[in-house]
């Protein structure tokens, strides 16, 4: 793998973003602050923005983004968004709200794809994988719920996890990761376990649309250590053969400049 080289710091630059479309994010380690990160650079370049979600989340502060609007169709969504962006030029949409938990229901991922298809927004963003607040992840069988028209998909890992043991604490789906990585329960998670969870076809991109981008994101690099095993996660990823993945980015969401390295494959 290539280090790539960077024009800009950005998001957006860095995922390859170009035109307009739909980026779903899935995996684990920072998925709901890079999509708002990720709309706020969009908007403040001029563009129009969607965040929403396939699985749930919990509603946008008001620093992340000032108008939610719930209607379980791309109809309903819609008729009030168009109206709302005059005002607003990023919105978050979801199906409704879960009384209990308070956290938003998602789209059903074909109302999502109308969605794209109005053209209304410039770009949407999709968090579609729930991770219950871990920094890695691998999913189940239903998992994740990635809509067809999605034409960049953002696998994440956090790298805090690295160095501790395979557990439910650091690990969303122990079982499966351990399944899929050969590692065994309890040992110390891995680069090598990282990247094979990335790269394996029932790993974190399962289910990516065949045509679109698939991107890594490594988050959480504060630190050399932490730094050091993204690169290595980064060259992995750039020796399997069959991985899906285009790029790696190393960095971390929340600081500025969020992104550190970028390596492409060869």
């Amino acid at each position: 793998m290539e280090v790539a080289p960077q024009m800009s710091h950005g998001l957006a630059d860095a995922l390859l973003l170009a035109g307009g479309g739909m980026v779903s994010l899935v995996g684990a380690g920072g998925k709901t602050s890079l999509m708002y990160r990720l709309a706020r650079e969009l908007v403040g370049s001029g563009r129009t923005v969607l965040t929403t979600t396939s699985t749930r989340i919990y509603p946008p502060a008001a620093n992340q983004c000032a108008l939610c609007i719930l209607a379980p169709t791309a109809e309903g969504i819609l008729e009030r968004a168009i109206r709302a962006m005059k005002e607003h030029r990023h919105i978050t949409a979801a199906a409704g709200r879960d009384p209990e938990s308070g956290k938003l229901s998602g789209l059903a991922p074909e109302e999502i794809d109308r969605l794209r298809s109005s053209r209304v927004f410039d770009w949407i963003i999709v968090e579609a994988d729930g991770a219950a607040g871990r920094p890695l992840k691998a999913p189940a069988a239903h998992e994740p719920v990635i809509p067809s028209g999605s034409g960049w998909v953002v696998g994440m890992a956090g790298l805090q996890a690295v160095g501790n043991p395979l557990n439910d604490q650091w690990v969303f789906r122990p079982e499966v990761f351990a399944r899929i990585t050969g590692l065994a329960p309890g040992a110390a998670i891995t680069a090598e376990a990282v990247a094979a969870c990335l790269a394996h076809r029932s790993g974190v991109l399962k289910g990516a649309p065949a045509d679109c981008r698939c991107l890594a994101f490594l988050n959480r690099a504060d630190g050399a250590e932490r730094r050091a095993a993204g690169l290595r996660i980064a060259d992995l990823l750039g020796r399997i053969d069959d991985a899906p993945i285009q790029r790696t980015i190393v960095g971390r969401v929340l600081d500025d400049p969020p992104v550190s390295d970028v390596f492409d494959r060869n």
